[in-house]
């Protein structure tokens, strides 16, 4: 059974790290950026010096195709996404990337050619921190987010997606068609506490969660913080704080659902001011749709009703909704053999992070790996991940591609 070259991960992990570092060994690397451009161009050097051929989709999709013997037959895939969170962590989706580059390095060390093409991709947008909603690229890709509508979203600035695609040099002018993917993998860190606590190496998720995503604006009344008596307010951040509670204690209560403010923006943000708007976001996500859906709708009637008494207005916009996805079952249990074959221990788990795979998943049969998070940071410059363990979880995902790229049946 071949191996990795882990000298070699670590040092494409190292070097692909300096591209959006921050001064505390994070990365800031959002989508489209100018660091996120000089990333995807160091990809583009290595996968091609690996052997690959690169198409770049419309949406920026970056596809690396390893030609098999038979080109006819259905591909395998792996990958995954580039862009990171502000101030984040240099393994989130990266290793993803980069793990499928080392399989192909070490399929070329072996001199060994699959039966079937391998195709790594760099998926766009994943994170959704730059532009919303996030898994952007695998969405147009998977016939989900229509190409023209992900092309008008803007960041903050008011930035177009298709603008800064341009600007950057990574709209592609044709769809990348491989017909029918035979199998679709992604390796990935956990992003949570699980797998260290348990001492375990490999995580093998039987799906990812279900996702709902709000943007939510309360109005109340701006006005001078000393004039006016306390019960004369219509103090939006007051309804903001009393709304928080109520979404933090509707997922504390449920049966595996998990519910988060993340964004918060009062205006007009001053220190004498009462706030007479508020901006924010909510991220409910849950592995049972039914129980997912039913805490939404206590947080929208909660948001409602604490309006009302607050003398505030809301208006609730629900700007995503995917349904979960269940892994294809043989997949799994090849991501658990292959781990057994290596000497390493896996666990069953859910995913509670969303990946591109939630889309890809609905057309293509697909399974995760993950390898532990230490402390079970992410989304965070402290976020980090073991080389032994990026190591291991290459090994697992090589093992698959070698056990699905040389078969010539179908999945059932």
């Amino acid at each position: 059974m071949i191996r990795c070259n882990p000298t070699r991960l670590e040092q494409f992990m190292t070097e692909i790290a300096r591209f959006g570092a921050t001064d505390r060994g994070g990365v800031t690397r959002l989508a489209l950026t100018d660091e996120d451009r000089d990333a995807r161009n160091q990809l583009k050097q290595w996968f091609e010096a690996a052997g690959a051929a690169t198409h770049i989709d419309p949406m920026g999709n970056m596809f690396f195709t390893l030609a098999g013997k038979q080109r006819s037959l259905p591909p395998i895939m792996t990958g995954s996404h580039c862009d990171s969170q502000p101030q984040g962590g240099r393994f989130d989706g990266i290793l993803g990337i980069i793990a499928g580059l080392e399989v192909m390095c070490a399929l070329k060390d072996a001199g060994i050619q699959l039966e079937r093409d391998l195709i790594v991709v760099n998926w766009t947008n994943e994170e959704g921190s730059r532009f919303t909603p996030g898994t952007t690229g695998s969405g147009y890709f998977a016939g989900k987010l229509p190409l023209a509508r992900m092309h008008d979203l803007t960041d903050l600035e008011g930035k177009r997606l298709g603008d800064e695609l341009e600007r950057i040099g990574y709209k592609g002018t044709e769809p990348f068609e491989p017909g029918p993917i035979h199998a679709n993998f992604e390796c990935h860190i956990e992003q949570g506490p699980v797998l260290e606590q348990k001492g375990i190496s490999i995580g093998v998720p039987k799906g990812i969660v279900c996702l709902r995503w709000y943007d939510i604006e309360v109005t109340g009344v701006t006005n001078h913080v000393g004039p006016t008596p306390m019960d004369s307010r219509q103090d939006a951040l007051y309804c903001f704080a009393l709304m928080n509670a109520r979404i933090f204690e509707a997922g504390r209560n449920a049966d595996e659902v998990v519910a988060s403010v993340g964004e918060v923006h009062p205006i007009p943000n001053s220190r004498n001011v009462i706030a007479g708007k508020v901006h924010f976001t909510i991220d409910i996500r849950g592995w049972e749709e039914d129980e997912t859906d039913r805490v939404c709708t206590e947080v929208e009637t909660a948001l409602a009703e604490i309006a009302e008494s607050a003398g505030c207005t809301v208006t609730i916009n629900k700007l995503w909704e995917v349904e979960r996805a269940p892994f294809h079952p043989e997949l799994v249990k090849l991501v658990h053999d292959s781990a057994a074959k290596l000497g390493l221990e896996s666990l069953d788990m859910v995913s509670g992070a969303s990946h591109d795979t939630i889309y890809i998943n609905q057309q293509t049969p697909s399974a995760m790996i993950f390898v532990p998070s230490i402390d079970g940071r992410s989304h965070a410059e402290i976020e980090n991940t073991s080389w032994q363990d990026c190591a291991a979880g290459t090994d697992v995902l090589l093992a698959a591609i070698m056990q699905t790229g040389n078969s010539t049946e179908e999945l059932a």
